[in-house]
């Protein structure tokens, strides 16, 4: 029998022909056996990666990065992303800091964190996000999480042992359950880590007479981390639906830090040796619920989001130094508490018309509420500093975006309003540190303009905000030595971008070009105390930054061989008057990722990134050498994965900037423990069959916001 199975999509029909030999419509009472055909499954397989005018989209799921044992190391394995020395905050090259979307809620690091890979679908790093997206952040990483289409239970049982240079082990348990329309979920990770770091700066103070320069030699730490999570789907019919999600982190750690210090001033100089023990704890969890409704007599899809997080920390530090080879003597014991929680509720509206023009419209209200619970004991001194601070912030916004077809050329217009109300006061104060209340408008604008089959060019312009995170508002410090402290900033001003650019795309390749403007922007900064002789090292508003940024994204398949590879040549111009200005020069940061499908079920990744030096007008960096990583991957028995890899195999995970700032003048360099050896094991068993309830809806952009 010959079966014509005719798919049409938007662009061409597509004729697929099944034989299937044995099976035919005529049958007889006397067959001992009915030859049925019952089911045809049409299968295709999925590329890693996929680009559209520089828009990334990963699949995580059936690729080899679904063995990462958790979701920062996987994000710095793409494209255009790179991840701070502490793992505390993500940038986008040429972009600066991303908004980070988990299906349809604005999520953070602390979100990531309790994310099981195991539970990603696609991630895609959107480069031109719409007003429908908060207007913070330049760029947006899209995380869609997995969502089965048939029915039955499976579990996933996966062990990674990472060796570093101490032993790290990720053991993870993932279970979902689908029944027609109800889906449920769960995993539990349990993380035994010993991370290692090390950095070191040098400084000079020529008004002070100060030569001064500490090595953190060694920073152990001992980490245990519980991540678990859970979740619940109703499909209601073809086009409602109602979801509820919660997920946690608790992690507690403790980590000594040894450092050396050499510190002249005028004709005293001091060589010290301070160790500190540190405690350290952190609990985290996120909750929302989702609802989203097709109102049919207006054909307009309605979408309500309900979310709320609280983080909390509670940081103990005792420190000890030993001058010039005498005994050790106590310095400091401070205990630091964090708390913040936040609520926000979303609505969306989305109006589809008969002409192809689509308006969308909704609105954002979020409230977020932090106390900073912080003491001192000063030994030397005999004294207590201890204060309450507390901070509350409330955001409201509106969007409105049009959307549609004129003469080939697709448009996207659309504005977002944002209101900010913030206000920060000491306990024992009358008068608030900070009130501020500010509106702000943020246009965007974007046309898609198709040559041909093959060729389009896109046009985009934008304005966005970047606001300081919550953590900031905490009076957070680290005692590094006697003379220097890291400290936090409860002052940042919010930076403002404007953007525009062009893009070219052939195919599945791509051009961009971008100019960028931003006010306010903030980098770290030194000021000197002289009445306590401590140098305090801070994030602060610089004046202005602005830049270009060229990239070229080019993948390409070749028989067994995929590689995406992509080139950025950034130039970027950061001033204030505190700074002094040295000179800023094009960079050149690349990036490539290439697969290669082998006989008998092997996968084989090879990896490589880095940048050339860095010089932008105040900072300059040293060129990061080539970062390489190796994965081989093989599936056993159908149900057993096995995946070896090699990160940073030539240890060359290294950053070194200088500046100077304020006249002071410093060297700095910071060592990562990325140098890796891991192997990964994951085990899946369960039951899994056609589902009775068929989904005529879902598709990759299903909870796509737009």
């Amino acid at each position: 029998m010959n079966t014509n199975l005719r798919i049409q999509n938007t662009l061409n029909i597509i004729c697929l022909i099944v034989s299937g030999f044995g099976y035919g419509q005529n049958t007889t009472e006397n067959d001992s056996i009915s030859n049925k055909l019952t089911e045809v499954i049409v299968t295709k397989e999925k590329k890693m990666f996929t680009n559209k005018n520089g828009n990334i989209k990963v699949d995580v799921a059936n690729s080899i990065l679904n063995s990462t044992p958790n979701t920062l190391d996987l994000l710095s394995k793409l494209p255009n992303i790179t991840i701070s020395a502490d793992k505390e905050s993500i940038t986008v090259i040429g972009k600066g800091n991303p908004l980070i979307y988990i299906d349809n809620q604005k999520v953070g690091m602390n979100d990531l964190n309790a994310l099981s890979v195991d539970d990603i679908k696609t991630i895609e790093i959107i480069n031109n996000p719409s007003s429908k997206y908060e207007a913070e952040g330049r760029a947006v990483i899209l995380i869609t999480r997995k969502f089965s289409k048939k029915e039955g239970s499976q579990t996933t049982v996966s062990e990674v042992a990472s060796f570093k240079k101490e032993f790290n082990n990720y053991l993870g348990i993932n279970s979902s359950f689908k029944k027609n329309k109800f889906e449920w979920k769960a995993n539990f990770n349990y993380n035994k880590l010993s991370p290692w770091e090390s950095h070191k700066i040098d400084y000079q103070i020529p008004d002070e007479d100060i030569i001064s320069n500490y090595n953190v030699a060694t920073a152990n730490t001992k980490r245990k981390q519980f991540i678990f999570g859970g979740g619940l789907f109703y499909k209601i019919n073809e086009d409602d639906y109602f979801s509820i999600n919660l997920n946690s982190k608790l992690q507690n750690e403790l980590f000594d830090i040894n450092t050396t210090t050499y510190n002249k001033n005028g004709d005293l100089e001091n060589n010290v040796i301070t160790d500190s023990d540190n405690k350290d704890q952190k609990n985290f969890i996120n909750s929302f619920v989702n609802y989203s409704k097709k109102i049919k007599p207006i054909d307009t899809q309605l979408f309500v989001g309900l979310q709320y997080s609280n983080f909390d920390q509670d940081l103990s530090s005792l420190a000890q130094n030993n001058f010039n080879d005498t005994p050790f003597e106590w310095a400091l014991n401070s205990n630091q508490k964090f708390n913040v929680g936040v609520f926000s509720g979303r609505i969306d509206l989305e109006n589809k018309f008969k002409n192809e023009m689509k308006l969308e419209v909704g609105g954002l209200y979020l409230s977020a509420d932090a106390n900073t619970d912080f003491k001192i004991f000063n030994f030397a001194t005999n004294t207590t500093v201890s204060s309450i601070y507390n901070f509350d912030e409330k955001n409201s916004s509106g969007y409105a975006q049009l959307s549609g077809t004129i003469k080939k050329i697709v448009y996207s217009v659309g504005f977002r309003v944002e209101n900010t109300d913030i206000l920060g006061k000491f306990k024992n104060d009358k008068e608030p540190l900070i009130n501020k209340n500010y509106t702000d408008f943020f246009p965007k604008v974007q046309f898609d303009i198709p040559i041909n089959s093959t060729k389009s060019i896109t046009l985009n312009y934008s304005k966005s905000i970047s606001r300081p995170n919550y953590s900031s508002t905490s009076q957070g410090s680290t005692y590094i030595n006697p003379y220097f402290l890291y400290s936090r900033n409860i002052n940042l001003d919010p930076t403002i971008n404007n953007q525009i650019s062009s893009s070219f795309q052939y195919k599945d390749k791509s051009v961009k070009l971008s100019y960028y403007k931003n006010t306010d922007p903030v980098y770290s900064s030194f000021t000197f105390d002289n009445e306590n002789n401590i140098l305090i090292f801070k994030e602060t508003n610089f004046d202005k930054e602005s830049g270009f940024n060229l990239e070229f994204t080019l993948p390409f398949t070749y028989k067994i061989w995929t590689s995406t590879n992509s080139l950025s040549f950034i130039l970027n111009k950061i001033e204030d008057d505190s700074a002094q200005f040295m000179t800023s020069k094009p960079y050149l940061y690349y990036y490539s990722s290439n697969e290669f499908k082998l006989p008998k079920g092997y996968v084989i990744s090879v990896s490589a990134w880095g940048s050339t030096e860095q010089k932008e007008g105040v900072f300059e960096r040293k060129a990061i050498s080539i970062i390489m990583g190796l994965a081989v991957s093989k599936t056993f028995f159908t149900n057993w994965n096995c995946i070896l890899s090699y990160n940073d195999i030539l240890s060359n995970t290294i950053y070194a900037e200088k500046f100077t700032i304020n006249d002071i003048s410093s060297k700095a360099r910071y060592l990562v423990d990325a140098h890796e050896f891991s192997i990964a094991v994951k085990y899946s068993f369960g039951k899994i069959k056609s589902a009775e309830f068929k989904e005529k809806n879902i598709d990759d952009n299903s909870n796509r916001i737009r």
